[in-house]
């Protein structure tokens, strides 16, 4: 761990301005349902996005792309052979990646393709509670792809994967929990309109790509991406009328938000293993 000071706002805001400056080129293999608000959304936070995900094409683009998204929200013969093909690429060309492992434990043809790409070691990974109790230990699974489990239970389950896979695991919830197996945030940001938008988590998971493409540190993008997307949802919740105008606002918003509205809104808390308490974790470079 760096011994500079880690500030999720001020590191967050670094980390959006270099995304908008560099603008990187997010290969997303997801599901058809959202493919369209993903590559809205991206374009509003500032990335590029491109859905290459055919067999074939999709492993040769894994290699020259800033980050890949891998969402399993329908997983057609087509995409699963491609999200093989691709993450097999990008652990060989050292591209960052992202697993949402959407509806698993539930489903079994999904269940298993979880299980078999996360042994290809993701950057990140992303899904409700139910989702990462099932990736962890072969759990149920929620309802579909709503969370029959609440965050914290799956605290432990994001520390085991983190720790198994070297991934930052991020589990969403109304108070989302991201850890990389030694230093956990919580982000206490956020609407309940988000989850009434068709779109709204798994667009979430490309832009925790984007961001991941911008720092080499997994943990710190990872927590930019859900400070940046929870505070742009509470902006365009203010004066929405319900998720037919919130979805436009929301983009509108992610589009907006700056560093001076990461620093006012931002409701973030820092711990580190073994760190119990605010002197212990400011000597060693967090404010919690």
């Amino acid at each position: 761990m760096s011994a500079r000071l880690y500030d999720p706002a001020h590191s967050s805001a670094v980390l959006l301005d270099r995304l908008r400056t560099s603008t990187p080129l997010v290969q997303c293999i997801t599901n058809t349902v959202v493919t369209n608000f993903t590559a809205n959304v991206l374009l509003a936070a500032g990335a590029a996005p491109a859905m290459v995900d055919i067999v074939g094409e999709a492993g040769a683009f894994a290699r020259i792309a800033s980050a890949l998204l891998v969402n399993l929200g329908t997983p057609n013969p087509q995409q699963r052979d491609a999200s093989r093909e691709a993450v097999a690429a990008a652990r060989d060309a050292g591209t960052p990646w992202v697993l949402d492992p959407v509806a698993i434990g539930a489903l079994p043809i999904r269940t298993a393709l979880a299980h078999e790409l996360v042994e290809f070691g993701p950057t990140a990974i992303r899904g409700n509670a139910s989702e990462i109790l099932a990736l962890a230990s072969g759990g149920a699974g929620g309802r579909g792809v709503d969370a029959a489990d609440e965050t914290e239970a799956a605290a432990g389950a994001a520390a085991q994967l983190a720790a198994r896979f070297g991934a930052v695991v991020a589990v969403s919830g109304p108070v989302d929990l991201i850890t990389d197996g030694m230093r956990t945030a919580r982000i206490a940001n956020g609407d309940p309109l988000l989850t009434r938008v068709t779109g709204g988590g798994c667009a979430l998971g490309a832009v925790t790509a984007a961001f991941l493409a911008t720092s080499d540190d997994p943990f710190e993008a990872t927590v930019a991406a859900n400070l940046v997307y929870t505070v742009a949802a509470e902006l365009a919740a203010d004066g929405a009328n319900g998720p037919g105008s919130f979805a436009p606002r929301f983009i509108d918003a992610l589009a907006a938000v700056d560093a001076s509205t990461l620093a006012e809104r931002a409701r973030v808390s820092v711990a580190v293993a073994g760190l119990a308490d605010a002197s212990a974790l400011a000597a060693a470079g967090i404010r919690a």
